[in-house]
């Protein structure tokens, strides 16, 4: 068990610092504080993707158009701070929601932040509502603060974090020498723009 929950926390490292070098990389393609041009994004064609209902806490406000449904999985990885476990960072995998193949058009990091590994666009947001859910991380409304790059996340406004699954930090306290522990979790998270 010990073995697997390293495992774990190299992956989760991994991929913390994939998303930090390509947001490194993003940051020289002239950063830009939702400047890009919204031709960048339209809304979802056609019927829309799956997502179950969203709580009324969650709802994007009027003026933003869904632009992306992605699907995640990775960790929720504490850290014992106090002889509590406090969040120290996620790291996850996305990829458009309905791909067979999964292939990764996003990581997500510390920040939090989403990096496109297609182009390199990254948006930094900040939680502004939460819903809990059973045996889940709570699903969450997000609203961007930053943006780098242009393409797929340089002109998103909201995102909603849903269809959470796994992810809690281990119940009770622990021992200030218990370092760390990654928790899997996967979720839906739903892009927003302005609306053009």
């Amino acid at each position: 068990m010990k073995r697997f929950a390293k495992r774990v926390t190299v992956a989760a490292g991994c991929l913390a610092l994939t998303g930090a070098t390509l947001l490194a990389g993003a940051g020289g393609a002239g950063a830009s504080e939702g400047t890009a041009a919204a031709s960048a994004h339209a809304a979802i064609p056609g019927k829309p993707a799956k997502v179950r209902d969203v709580p009324t806490e969650l709802a994007v406000p009027a003026g933003n158009v869904r632009t992306s449904v992605l699907d995640a999985r990775g960790v929720q990885t504490y850290t014992c701070t106090d002889g509590a476990w406090t969040l120290l960072e996620p790291a996850a995998t996305l990829w458009k929601q309905g791909d067979p193949t999964r292939r990764a058009v996003a990581l997500h990091s510390r920040g939090p932040v989403w990096v496109s590994t297609d182009d390199g666009s990254a948006v930094n947001a900040a939680a502004v509502a939460n819903v809990p859910r059973d045996g889940a991380i709570p699903q969450l409304l997000l609203k961007a603060t930053t943006h780098r790059g242009t393409g797929l996340f340089a002109d998103v406004s909201y995102i909603q974090r849903l269809e959470t699954r796994g992810g809690l930090a281990p119940a009770g306290a622990c021992a200030t020498d218990a370092g760390q522990v990654s928790v899997g979790y996967s979720a839906t998270y739903v892009f927003y723009a302005p609306e053009a």
